[in-house]
């Protein structure tokens, strides 16, 4: 509940501090004395926008400050989510600078307008949740429905469904057109791949390849030259090796005479042993080089494969191709786990719209089940509240699709003579007779929606007498379980005040400014009186006035 508030240089209000209580405050005054100006600064604490020409003194800031007090577990929620410490009595404060930079706290702690704007819509209905231009809303239709079936548990339940239903089929979508590009091409891609794999080259062969076919090609000239360099070395009629060993007795012969050929014959035998060894080397070569028209043939067809594929693909290397068929593997492979993965999302999806159809059901038979009970309480006011032929009536469909809120739409149909013929709401209700709904509907769902304060701003416009009488006496009745902040111009109304501000200009310092007092029981009559008489009430108008008020 909304305790206390205090505006400071706002508009035409220099300073004033309101205390309410807890039940029906009652807010009159004559026409621009400012109490618009009240609710425009309520606003503010509830999240409204603002700029510097909300200042009256433009050298000074504007402070508008709310004191609230509640235990609702919502609330408690909030303050966790956002990490604010939480206490039962709530202060919120909005600040105005000469420079139009406006900020907002909440106990203390600095906080965005989106924030407080959530905090507020826990604590107050400031004509926002149930505003008369929204009861022509089909959305706020529905919720008032859902408020007195008390659906807004399952409907929670059913939007995470919905939501997750919702979200297969995006991702159902997306992997379908992924599907149908890749289908695009995986024949083609399994051309390429099936060609690839029964090449089945290794790594590296095809280079393998082309040298031993050089070798092949060349074998008759690599036999001549190697032959010729072993008969050189071993065979001929004077080898290399053979003069070898003569130099190296020669140098043996020297070492007694000349020491120092000591080591030139030791490099000399070191000579012979290469020597030796490289013809060995030699001989083991030639053996294996063998002209093979058999194994050429083979093998020039099996590069002829792979320059091929090489040219084909656009490469140089076997690792090349090897690299392009793993490539080819992978794409091939995203189709098969494409295919696995739409069925595996298909069998969730249909799990999730089971699951939320479920729901929606049970929300459509709770629906169902309070509309003629609605219907009939709403009707039996409207009698009350000066509209004895009209009729309200709640026309539910059944969707073929399901949408965040279940399978249903609501629409609210009004006759206003008692006729056979309802048309929507929307077309046909006047404004006076929306604010007398939409007090109705109120009264009828303030329990469920749990709101601790509610504000009306001159919801009784359009009506007088005992329609009036009536309005007072569902507000009054409305009080006994909520807050109630009312600005009214009906007597009527006014004389159910638990307390009745009177909001009144006047000159101080030289300027003319809002200010507000909290009357007292002949104060309230004398007010009531003038409500009904003017500004020279008469002693019939204050007997009338007490009568009221008793």
């Amino acid at each position: 509940m909304l305790q206390q508030l205090q505006i400071n240089n706002y508009a035409i209000i220099d300073s004033i501090e309101i205390n309410f209580s807890n039940h029906l405050n009652i807010i009159t005054g004559e026409t621009g004395a400012g109490k618009s100006i009240l609710m425009g600064a309520l606003s503010l604490i509830l999240g409204d926008r603002a700029d510097t020409s909300v200042l009256l003194d433009k050298e000074r800031k504007c402070i508008i400050e709310g004191l609230f007090r509640t235990d609702g577990k919502s609330v408690k929620k909030f303050f966790e989510k956002n990490e604010l410490d939480y206490e039962s009595d709530i202060l919120i404060r909005r600040e105005i600078s000469i420079t139009g930079k406006s900020r907002a706290f909440i106990n203390d702690t600095p906080v965005t307008l989106q924030q407080l704007k959530q905090l507020s819509s826990l604590l107050v209905d400031l004509h926002q949740q149930f505003d008369t231009l929204e009861l022509n809303n089909s959305d706020f239709q529905r919720e008032v429905v859902d408020a007195l079936a008390d659906n807004f548990k399952l409907i929670g339940e059913f939007q995470v469904d919905y939501k997750n239903y919702k979200s297969t089929l995006s991702e159902l979508h997306k992997l379908t057109m992924a599907q149908a590009a890749a289908n695009k091409e995986y024949d083609y891609n399994l051309f390429l791949f099936t060609e690839l794999d029964e090449a089945n080259f290794s790594e590296g062969e095809i280079e393998k390849l082309d040298a031993e076919i050089r070798v092949l090609s060349n074998a008759e000239n690599i036999k001549s030259s190697l032959t010729a360099l072993y008969f050189q070395l071993e065979e001929s009629d004077d080898p290399v090796n053979t003069q070898l060993k003569s130099m190296q007795m020669k140098l043996q012969s020297l070492q007694q005479i000349l020491p120092e050929t000591a080591f030139l014959y030791g490099r000399m035998k070191s000579v012979e042993i290469e020597l030796k060894d490289i013809a060995e080397e030699i001989s083991t070569l030639n053996d294996k080089v063998v002209f093979d028209e058999e194994r050429i043939a083979a093998f020039n067809e099996r590069m002829a494969v792979g320059y091929n594929l090489l040219k084909k693909h656009n490469v140089t290397e076997t690792a090349q191709l090897l690299n392009i068929k793993n490539e080819l593997q992978q794409k091939l492979d995203e189709v098969t786990n494409l295919t696995e993965a739409i069925a595996d999302i298909e069998k969730k999806s249909k799990k999730y719209y089971q699951d939320a159809l479920e729901l929606a059901d049970k929300i459509s038979a709770k629906r169902f089940k309070i509309i003629s009970s609605f219907e009939e309480k709403v009707n039996k006011l409207l009698g009350q509240v000066g509209m004895p032929n009209a009729q309200l009536k709640v026309q539910m469909n059944l969707l073929n699709e399901l949408n965040q809120f279940g399978n249903n739409s609501i629409e609210f149909l009004f006759n206003a003579n008692k006729t056979s013929r309802f048309e929507p709401l929307r077309k046909v209700a006047s404004g006076g007779e929306l604010s007398r709904i939409m007090l109705i509907i109120k009264s009828l769902v303030a329990k469920s929606v749990h709101l601790p304060t509610l504000i009306f701003d001159e919801i009784d416009s359009g009506i007088s007498g005992e329609a009036a009488r009536q309005v007072g006496i569902i507000i009054k009745k409305l009080s006994l379980e909520h807050q109630l902040i009312s600005i009214t111009h009906q007597a009527q109304i006014a004389a159910k005040a638990s307390t009745h501000f009177f909001v009144f200009k006047e000159m101080k310092n030289n300027q003319i400014v809002t200010s507000i007092k909290v009357l007292n029981e002949e104060e309230k009559v004398a007010a009531i009186a003038t409500m009904l008489s003017g500004t020279k009430p008469t002693a019939a108008a204050y007997e009338n006035a007490r009568e009221m008020m008793s």
